[in-house]
């Protein structure tokens, strides 16, 4: 993983009371700023969490990728984040990385799905996902990452193609929000390997319905259009 040179800056500015980097020795680190400091507003709040999260994970040697809206603002769509910061990694790391957060100060649980570790990292909700719609990170997809800015922090962030293919997949009759992953699709489609989608999950009766509206909209190109 690449280092970043704001990323012991961000450290320092960012610790919160019981957090520490562990990478830091004891000495260096100065006090901790107050909870009333950090920010009041919430998608930088899941900004800040996800920039410390990236950064101990990048500092722990872990294979990752950032995910969910907050990758998808890291691509460039708006800062319209979703409740939490969401991280992948492969299912046989979950150990490990839950030994990092944890010596790190971070509160590490297993809910009740057996796909994800959950967190939390300034107030926020972090999942660390081994599984995108029930399919097992692999070590291809995150290979695929791009490492790029996240605000001020690098990091490895989920491809377009793979990060628009997970929303896709997720659409099920209990989980449906096409108002959600519309503008997403609308500020990545130059970015995104649509065939692939379409071979991919296109069979699926959501995902299908959703690229029928995009096409519909004008957002990307029908098969029969490109043809």
């Amino acid at each position: 993983m690449v280092h970043n040179g704001d990323d012991a800056t961000l450290a320092a500015r960012a610790e919160g009371p019981g957090l520490r980097v562990a990478a830091q020795p004891p000495a260096e680190r100065p006090a901790p700023e107050a909870a009333s400091d950090l920010p009041r507003d919430r998608n930088q709040a899941i900004l800040e969490a996800a920039k410390q999260v990236g950064t101990l994970l990048k500092r722990g040697g872990h294979d990752f990728a950032l995910a969910g809206s907050v990758a998808a603002y890291a691509h460039g769509a708006g800062e319209n984040l979703q409740h939490d910061a969401d991280f992948c990694i492969r299912p046989e790391d979950a150990e490990a990385v839950a030994a990092t957060l944890r010596g790190a100060g971070l509160p590490v649980h297993t809910p009740p799905e057996d796909w994800l570790l959950k967190s939390t990292c300034f107030g926020q909700d972090i999942d660390i996902i081994f599984e995108l719609a029930h399919r097992p990170v692999s070590t291809g997809m995150l290979e695929r990452a791009q490492e790029i800015p996240v605000d001020s922090v690098r990091m490895p962030v989920l491809a377009p193609t793979d990060l628009l293919s997970s929303l896709l997949a997720a659409f099920s009759e209990h989980h449906c929000d096409f108002g959600a992953v519309l503008p997403i699709a609308r500020a990545l489609r130059e970015k995104v390997d649509w065939e692939r989608i379409r071979q991919d999950i296109g069979d699926q009766p959501m995902a299908a319905a959703f690229l029928f509206l995009l096409e519909r909209l004008s957002v990307i190109t029908s098969r029969e259009e490109q043809s």
